[in-house]
Order: structure tokens, then sequence, then C-alpha cells
């Protein structure tokens, strides 16, 4: 937080009332999950004489931005002249699906902001707050700052980093194998390790997400439908590596269900929802991905593929989080599972299993 930015020191009880109801709108921002990419999650409540009066937030890509909602759902519209609004990110300045959330703050003569984070879209990154500042609002920024930025990590990995926000997801018995030494006969059902809850856990982090990408071992090992099945939610875009166009036509990441990207090298010809783009299977094949993925829009990729997918994203370093699903069955020989020396963030128990969360240290 920037005192000089603001001009004036603040109380220890104001900086709480600050705290408290940009908590409240991080809360709402969250409601948006899986819904607003590639624009971030925002949530912004109004606040007079200490009580709120106005709540909003992203509710959709192409809708009406957090700021607009909330001061939709102010009943008297006479009160905004003399309230505070709470915004998780700086309000946009520029002309995109929607007019710019500044000019409507400024329009309403609002007198006071308080902003959780800048917004590092070039499009924005600033003009918004000066925008605010200029027309003669009161701005406070940082306020539960690494709150915000954290929940919109995706959109901050995109526009910061240049790429999508990689997620590598593997599930591994409690002796540390995620398969056990199968042969072809044994193909075409995947070794089950977590319990259902886990399941459950996984096809809602599945709808969390843009994209998700498998390799050809797992999908002929596995025969994945890689869709959200048990969990309410937006299929993400199904990728698969297919180098030689090996998979057979059985194979249900083809079965042109839901929109799916097979990354080949060779001459193969698109159907409806499922669309094969050749590149470069050598070294720089992952940051390739990257940039056809960048190119669409695509925010977020979870990695589910396996040892050698994961770990391959692991050597270049291309990550943000993982998540590591581990059950009560021991197999006691088999595939072992990636070796990582990474910091444990958390663990969350699913029943007899549990889902161990790890960020990388940069972000």
């Amino acid at each position: 937080m920037d005192v000089a930015k603001i001009g004036k020191e603040r109380s220890i009880d104001a900086t709480s009332a600050e705290e408290k109801f940009m908590s409240r709108a991080v809360e709402l921002a969250k409601l948006g999950m899986g819904q607003v990419a590639p624009n971030p999650m925002v949530g912004c409540v109004i606040v007079h004489d200490g009580l709120i009066i106005g709540e909003g937030y992203h509710r959709k890509y192409g809708e009406a931005h957090a700021e607009v909602n909330a001061i939709r759902s102010v009943k008297n519209s006479e009160l905004l002249c003399q309230s505070t609004m709470y915004v998780t990110l700086e309000p946009c300045s520029h002309y995109g699906k929607t007019p710019p959330c500044a000019d409507l703050v400024v329009e309403m003569k609002i007198p006071k902001v308080v902003v959780g984070s800048f917004d590092p879209n070039e499009k924005v990154s600033g003009r918004g707050i000066q925008k605010l500042r200029d027309a003669g609002c009161e701005v406070i920024t940082g306020v539960l700052e690494d709150e915000c930025l954290r929940m919109n990590r995706r959109f901050m990995t995109v526009h910061q980093k240049g790429r999508p926000y990689i997620i590598l997801k593997w599930a591994q018995t409690e002796d540390g194998f995620i398969d056990r030494e199968r042969s072809e006969d044994e193909f075409g059902q995947p070794t089950w390790i977590t319990n259902d809850l886990s399941r459950i856990a996984v096809h809602k982090m599945r709808s969390d997400e843009a994209a998700i990408l498998v390799g050809t071992k797992t999908a002929l090992k596995d025969n994945p439908s890689l869709t959200v099945r048990e969990w309410s939610g937006n299929h993400p875009l199904r990728m698969v590596l297919d180098r030689r166009g090996i998979l057979p036509v059985s194979c249900a990441l083809l079965d042109q269900s839901t929109e799916t990207l097979v990354f080949t090298e060779t001459e193969m010809e698109s159907k409806p929802n499922l669309e094969y783009v050749r590149i470069s299977f050598g070294p720089g094949m992952l940051n390739e991905i990257n940039v056809i993925l960048s190119q669409r829009g695509i925010q977020s990729l979870l990695v589910e593929g396996g040892k050698s997918l994961l770990e391959s994203y692991m050597r270049e370093d291309l990550w943000d989080e993982a998540r590591v699903y581990i059950g009560n069955a021991r197999f006691g020989s088999g595939i072992k599972a990636p070796e990582t020396a990474w910091v444990l963030d958390r663990e969350e128990p699913l029943d007899d299993s549990l889902m161990r969360i790890y960020y990388k240290s940069d972000n």
C-alpha cells in the first residue's frame, strides 16, 4: 500500500474496514470462476456510512463488469455521490465489449475508490486509476493486493509472461507410483488410484480451466474423455499429442463431442470439433503450444499427461501450480511418480485420499 499516493495516513480502524469490504469483493469476484475468461474475475462493493448498499461481480465474458453490476444494484442512486467503491481490480479505461468502467464511476460522482490490484493489461495498466484521480476521485490502492493478484493469477500470467497459467496434475499411490506396468491388452481403462470424492474434485478443476492436455501414451492406455461429467460447468478445450497420427478412431478424445485439438506432425483432415494442428515435436515444442494457446485467448492449461509429459514441463520450468492427488493404495512397483523438491502450499483431505497443492516460488 503506497501511502504517498493517497496523500495521508489512515488509522488502523480505517485500514481494517477497507480490508473487510475488499474481502467481500474478493468473495464476489470468485463467483465468476470459469465464466469470465479471457477477462479477469472482478468483484465490487459500494459502501455508504459503513453499510454495503451495492454489490456486483463480473458474471460472464462479454457481459457487464463488476462496477456496473454493483452500481445497478444500489436502490437509491443519490447515495452514490457520498459512497466508497471497493473493487478488486483497477477499473478499465478503454472500450472493449463494454464501455469503460472508470467513465461510469466518474459519471456517477463516486468520490472514493479503493482498488485491490493494478490491471497488467497494456490497454489499462494504471490508466483507469489515473482517469479517476484526474476527475477528482480519491483512489486508494493495494488493499488485500496479494489476495487479489492470487485470485487472478491466470489473467496475470497471460499479461506478464505471455503464456497460459500452467497447472500440472497427477494421482499417485501412497508408495509413490502413478501407474502399474501394463501390457497393451490392459489398455483402455485408467488405473484408479484415488476415491470418488477425488474424481469429483478433478472434474471441478477441469471446469475451472480453459484447456487440458495429455500425451499419446495416456490417450492409449487410459482412453480418457477429459470432460466435466461429475460437476456442473464448461468442458475445457481438450488437447492431445499424437505425433504420428496413431490414435484409433475409437479413442474417446476423437469422438467430436466437444472441442478438441490434436497436435501432430502428420497431415490430417480436421472435422467438426476435431482440429489437427501441425507442430514440431522437437526442442521448443511446449513453447510452440503456448504460442498457439495464447493466440486463441487460452488463459490456463491443465496438464494431465503421463510421467513423460509432466516431466517435460518440469524440465523446461513451464509450470505455475501443481496438484497431486494421493490415494491410499500401494502398488509396490510400477511407474514412479515425478520427483519434486517443491515447497508444499497446503493439503486438502478428500476422505481417504489427499490433495497436495504447490505453487511455483515466483508466483
